[in-house]
């Protein structure tokens, strides 16, 4: 597949931002706590941003960014915005667990035009680009073609104030684990909608997640035919840091009843 000009920088410099975190995995590293219980920030995640940040201004200089760590820098224009988690599954990376990722996605004109998600240490890079698909390295993705929620294999994932059971998380959850389906809950939001679209999960929700989280995840699962909403069935917003669902679209309306019926 031919990418346009921004898709190949994504790439590029995801890639590179990857090797840092890699490099530094099992190094030792300062460690410290945002707002939360264990909401963990390391020196890579800066490090990583930094990094992101000054590859593609030196690329698309009238951009701007809206990064995990340093929020907006730049002013909105007509120009690409560039949405950033520099590590994502920062918990996992500071316990030494190999699930972790660079996530960049790119809006234009209010929508979601790219986005790349590269997982380091398993060297797996997903790119999906507007009308042109969701890849896994050189190889198109689809999402799962699993019809019947008995047979699904969901993930999920929580908030860091998840004491205070937002949006009734835990218990609607524990509804799917009752049911007897296998659940997941790795800790990468972005890897996860990844695992959506090319089939490894039937399925995914949490609430919560900042626009960083799922940017490059959400047009992941769309350009592989799957379907994201919030848990209401309503259109998905980036900004709203609500609730998410993303699906196969075949199991999409069975996970809404369920999430409904135990809000």
């Amino acid at each position: 597949m031919k990418f346009s000009k921004p898709t190949e920088a994504a790439i590029e410099v995801a890639k590179k931002a990857g090797r840092l975190l890699k490099s530094g995995f099992t190094t030792n590293y300062k460690i410290s706590n945002k707002q939360g219980i264990q909401n963990l920030v390391t020196e890579y995640d800066f490090k990583s941003e930094k990094l992101i940040i000054k590859e593609l201004k030196k690329r698309y200089p009238k951009s701007s960014f809206l990064a995990e760590e340093e929020g907006q820098v730049g002013v909105d224009s007509k120009e690409i915005k560039w949405i950033i988690d520099p590590l994502d599954g920062t918990v996992n990376f500071a316990h030494r667990i190999p699930f972790f990722c660079v996530s960049i996605g790119a809006e234009q004109n209010g929508e979601i035009i790219l986005g790349v998600i590269y997982n380091p240490i398993a060297d797996e890079l997903f790119v999906a680009e507007k009308n042109k698909g969701a890849y896994l390295g050189k190889k198109k993705i689809q999402v799962s073609n699993t019809k019947e929620m008995e047979k699904a294999f969901l993930a999920t994932g929580f908030p860091y104030n998840l004491k205070d059971n937002p949006e009734n998380c835990i218990d609607r959850s524990l509804a799917f684990l009752k049911m007897g389906l296998p659940l997941r809950r790795l800790g990468s939001a972005a890897l996860d909608m990844a695992y959506v679209a090319c089939g490894r999960y039937d399925g995914f929700w949490e609430t919560s997640l900042g626009p960083w989280d799922c940017a490059a995840g959400k047009i992941m699962v769309e350009e592989a035919n799957g379907k994201i909403t919030n848990w209401e069935g309503g259109p998905f917003k980036l900004s709203s840091y609500n609730t998410l669902v993303a699906s196969n679209g075949k199991l999409h309306n069975e996970m809404l009843k369920i999430l409904k019926k135990h809000a």
